[in-house]
């Protein structure tokens, strides 16, 4: 039997499949395009800026950028677990955060809802007590959806009472219209990512690969990444890596 090796091919052979092809959700296009930005001059991109990130987003415009990242400074596992010597011997840096309310992390998505273009994705990096127990009610009040959900393997032992972990998770959220089709463009990458962070510079430190391939298939070169909670800032180096630019700030700066 000949081996079909084209959709043009295919459409020939079996004109019958023309709805189902070309209305397929799968693009490798994007033709989504985020409109340009005036930004105030504190507001430097490709800068670690030093400052509140509710600010920041306050002064951005609506509707205006493709792509946020949310690292929240939540300690749910590390809370609950109680091993008693957290602080002391074990996760100093961590612990040292200022933790985030509930309620704060809520704001925070209200608010990049409210700049994301439509279709654009929020990428929520999540802790397992979270994604466990839920955490639906902190986007109830926008235009974010659940739309994918990515398990980091940081190769990497962690904490467990019982299972020892080695993976996070990162959310993905899109704001309606939700879709897929000539909005994420590259579909090679795994549900299941393995990348070793090359460094620990901070205690939230996040896979500089993985955020870059995600940024490259929700976004165009030149576009504006944001990320309010920047912690490393691993998001401006995974933005710039793709040709994109970066607006992002951590009180600790």
């Amino acid at each position: 039997m000949k081996k079909i090796t084209s959709v043009k091919e295919t459409l020939r052979l079996f004109p019958d499949t023309t709805d189902e092809i070309t209305n397929n959700v799968f693009s490798t296009e994007r033709i989504v395009k985020a409109p340009s930005i005036d930004l105030p001059d504190f507001l430097k991109p490709n800068t670690r800026l030093k400052m509140d990130g509710l600010k920041l987003l306050s002064h951005l415009p609506k509707e205006s950028v493709p792509v946020a990242f949310l690292d929240p400074q939540y300690r749910g596992v590390l809370d609950r677990m109680n091993y008693g010597n957290e602080g002391k011997s074990r996760e100093k840096r961590r612990c040292s955060l200022m933790q985030m309310p509930e309620e704060l992390i809520a704001e925070f998505i209200r608010s990049i809802d409210s700049v994301l273009i439509p279709s654009g994705h929020l990428f929520l990096w999540m802790d397992k007590f979270h994604l466990c127990q839920g955490f639906k009610t902190w986007f109830d009040d926008t235009q974010l959806d659940v739309v994918d959900l990515i398990v980091w393997n940081k190769d990497r032992f962690g904490m467990g009472y019982r299972s020892r972990r080695v993976s996070e998770y990162c959310v993905v959220l899109q704001k309606h219209p939700r879709r897929a089709k000539e909005v994420w463009k590259i579909h090679n990458i795994r549900d299941v990512w393995l990348e070793r962070t090359k460094t620990k510079e901070h205690p939230h430190q996040k896979p500089v690969g993985l955020q870059g391939e995600l940024i490259a298939a929700v976004s165009n070169e030149g576009d504006y990444i944001i990320d309010p909670a920047a912690g490393s800032f691993s998001v401006m180096e995974a933005a710039l890596s793709k040709n994109r630019n970066f607006i992002g700030c951590d009180l600790e700066g």
